[in-house]
């Protein structure tokens, strides 16, 4: 478990320990409740008494109002954690989820960065809003290359039509190459970007849903992030290898 999952853990076992008698620190009740609170990832998971108890004192008047027994404290606390953990347990990093950060940030633009922020913050929470962002950064990095060029596009283009723009103006259209093997993985770069754009527009939250809508889970918004992520990174690594050939 990560520093933040141990940080959890701490501020539950001081809780349980409250509410079974033991005297603690209200300094550090505040700390750990800070930390909790602060990490937006998790933020449907966090119990709702956490929110309520701004204190150990009020903590110790809510736990002690609703019951009676140390056991019966105990297992409401530990009940009330169960789901932040496991959230927390579950929740792995996409090992380019870093790579992806650093190039985005050589775009110099603080809205794709607050994109992809959100894109990894919703794949959990909510994979509806994380499939959506993973188009809206596919669409922010190609806009922000194609301006960088010089190329003009318009402000609500199509998806697919704004890829080929860029991978045109980039030199990885398939149709620019004539070895097999680049043709086959620039047109499944194609069928990626094609592939968001359909998935965005049948599970995002982009549009309203009838009332027998589908629902994405988890994994589909993590293929999603990390399928738009891992196509940025390819077109930012090319746009400055352009941009070092022709300096």
């Amino acid at each position: 478990m990560d520093v933040y999952g141990e940080q959890v853990e701490a501020l539950q076992n001081l809780m349980v320990s409250r509410a079974t008698g033991n005297v603690e620190a209200d300094a550090d009740y505040l700390r750990l409740r800070q930390v909790v609170l602060s990490e937006k990832r998790f933020d449907a998971n966090v119990p709702s008494f956490l929110r309520t108890c701004r204190n150990l004192p009020q903590f110790w008047q809510f736990i002690q109002g609703k019951f009676k027994t140390y056991k019966e404290r105990k297992e409401f606390i530990w009940s009330e954690f169960r789901g932040l953990l496991e959230a927390i347990e579950s929740h792995q990093d996409s090992p380019s989820d870093d790579l992806v950060s650093g190039a985005v940030q050589k775009l110099n633009s603080s809205y794709a960065q607050a994109i992809w922020s959100k894109a990894l913050d919703r794949r959990t929470s909510d994979p509806e809003g994380a499939i959506t962002v993973a188009r809206t950064l596919m669409e922010s990095v190609c806009k922000q290359i194609l301006d960088e060029r010089g190329v003009s596009h318009h402000d609500n283009p199509d998806m697919n039509k704004l890829y080929r723009m860029t991978a045109e103006e980039l030199q990885i259209a398939p149709s620019q190459h004539t070895e097999q093997v680049f043709k086959q993985i620039l047109g499944g770069c194609t069928a990626v970007v094609e592939g968001l754009a359909a998935l965005r527009n049948r599970l995002g939250d982009a549009h309203g849903k009838g009332k027998v809508g589908v629902r994405p889970a988890a994994r589909h918004a993590e293929l999603a992030v990390n399928l738009s992520g891992a196509l940025a990174v390819y077109l930012l690594a090319t746009h400055e290898a352009r941009k070092d050939l022709s300096a």
